[in-house]
């Protein structure tokens, strides 16, 4: 990846758009009837990567809302990546399979380490390790548990293993407009070594630029959901933010 990347978010739940606060089911706002229709208008303001989550399916522990991933790999020209149910190699086969660039691997991460090692030796950079981290401790299942393992420990031991992206979610921001933990970023990125991609709490347009000072340590991009939904600036805004410095 050559500059910072600017990763406008998609969470789908019952096949539509919607944002919840720190991960919270019951504290759910829906911004749009159709996932793919808002992949389409990021695609169209010059998104190079659209993420997308499937909330149903990081509960449920398999795909749910596969059809509007495929889709939008199929007809946009930016790469998606995509989180949530992926728990099997056929699961990761057919999104790959169907154009999508990058498949997220969360739970299954802390879960069952041994199949998330074989994934990364078969597939490399199409996978990234998701970390979604409380207190510097590793949060799993659409945020339900914390497990007892440290965020950083286990991306050393998945960087070790081939892992050359990570995303890393502070839950304690997610939702919350409060500032990226950029702390917390920064250190994944310099005990692993890898590509890191930061997500939650980005409010403002300084919030990019706080992190993508850190570009070269490795902070290679950000995840940007309720700042744009909320229109505290505008995706194009954002890109001009990060190309211009």
């Amino acid at each position: 990846m050559e500059n910072f990347a600017i990763y406008p978010a998609i969470d789908m739940r019952g096949g539509k758009c919607v944002r919840l606060i720190q991960g919270d089911y019951n504290r759910e706002t829906i911004y749009g009837d159709s996932p793919f229709d808002m992949a389409k208008s990021f695609s169209e303001q010059g998104a190079a990567w659209i993420h997308m989550v499937d909330l149903d399916g990081a509960k449920a522990g398999q795909i749910v809302n596969g059809q509007f991933v495929i889709q939008a790999a199929k007809e946009l020209s930016a790469n998606i990546q995509i989180g949530g149910g992926i728990r099997s190699e056929k699961d990761i086969a057919n999104y790959l399979e169907n154009g999508i660039e990058r498949v997220i691997l969360g739970s299954a991460a802390v879960s069952d380490p041994n199949f998330t090692k074989e994934m990364l030796k078969k597939y490399g950079r199409h996978i990234a390790i998701g970390i979604d981290a409380k207190d510097g401790m590793v949060a799993t299942h659409g945020w339900l548990n914390t497990s007892e393992t440290e965020a950083v420990e286990l991306g050393k031991a998945l960087a070790d293993a081939g892992a050359e992206t990570f995303i890393v979610t502070d839950i304690a921001t997610d939702g919350m407009l409060s500032g990226p933990n950029v702390e917390g970023v920064l250190r994944m990125a310099e005990e692993t070594g890898r590509n890191v991609i930061a997500s939650g709490g980005i409010s403002s347009l300084g919030d990019l630029q706080k992190l993508k000072a850190y570009y070269s340590q490795g902070i290679v991009g950000a995840i940007v959901g309720k700042a744009l939904y909320e229109n505290r600036f505008t995706l194009k805004e954002a890109l001009e933010e990060v190309k211009s410095s």
